[in-house]
């Protein structure tokens, strides 16, 4: 009887943690128009702020006012970036964006993956454990968006750690046509922690040291990065949840980002081989 009741408590915790984090992506797509205001804003002050610096005849030569055209240059860079992201994955959901979904080993997106992250972490000292799949486990996706779903949360987690390691490995079932690969991240940080309030204004400050602040901060966000991630994934067929792992160690306890995306089938694997 003790065991049973253990058992109840168990699936009792998983399926609250499930409906938390099922709430928690509930938000960030209910929030989407403040959440791309909020996105907006920091590039946008920082350009602002950088112009009235010249304007208001602070710039101590002609060197340093050349300096602030570049710097604001860069902010309009990011600005367009951000928009250009966020423009690709509305014209995704809504069909009319070119998302290719063709059966390709997945070995392929881990390979890209290492080649563009791998040096992200090396530099900050941080672990990257990456467990390849078996060559003949194919996926059915866009290779591109996906890679690219994959590499922007682990540079997201790599960008915001304080300590700690990152894993990612992949697990299949038998009895189900998705493929779940899993980003493991042992950091005593809470990565995706949201303000609460995305609407708040905040004051444009023409300082100097505060313009450099707003230059320095990434974008997109965290919050904004989950969120275009969890996007692509579903006009791939796929989708995205955080879930609290068991953790080895006390101090830094374990996140789950979890990314399923359908398994191509053999007979998509079949028509997709070329024809000798």
């Amino acid at each position: 009887m003790s065991e049973e009741l253990e058992t109840l408590k168990a699936e009792l915790e998983r399926t609250k943690l499930a409906y938390q984090m099922a709430a928690q992506m509930s938000l960030f797509k209910s929030g989407f128009l403040a959440r791309t205001s909020h996105e907006l804003r920091s590039p946008l002050n920082s350009l602002l702020g950088l112009h009235q610096l010249i304007l208001a005849d602070l710039c101590e030569s002609p060197e340093e006012e050349r300096e602030f055209v570049g710097q604001a240059h860069k902010a309009a860079l990011k600005l367009i970036k951000l928009l250009d992201d966020i423009i690709y994955v509305s014209k995704a959901e809504h069909g009319s964006g070119q998302v290719k979904n063709h059966p390709f080993p997945l070995s392929e997106v881990f390979n890209e993956l290492k080649r563009l992250t791998h040096l992200h972490a090396a530099n900050r000292s941080y672990d990257l454990n990456i467990t390849y799949p078996e060559p003949e486990l194919y996926i059915n996706a866009d290779l591109k968006r996906f890679a690219q779903v994959l590499v922007s949360l682990v540079d997201t987690a790599i960008a915001y750690m304080e300590e700690g390691g990152i894993s990612i490995t992949v697990r299949t079932s038998p009895q189900s046509d998705i493929a779940w690969v899993w980003i493991e991240i042992e950091s005593s940080r809470a990565i995706w922690q949201e303000p609460i309030d995305l609407l708040k204004k905040q004051p444009l400050d023409v300082d100097p040291e505060a313009v450099q602040s707003l230059l320095q901060a990434p974008v997109p966000s965290p919050g904004m990065n989950l969120l275009l991630s969890q996007c692509l994934l579903e006009t791939m067929g796929g989708g995205l949840e955080m879930l609290q792992a068991p953790s080895p160690n006390e101090t830094n306890p374990l996140t789950r980002v979890q990314c399923s995306i359908p398994l191509a089938s053999a007979q998509m694997i079949e028509e997709a081989q070329p024809i000798d």
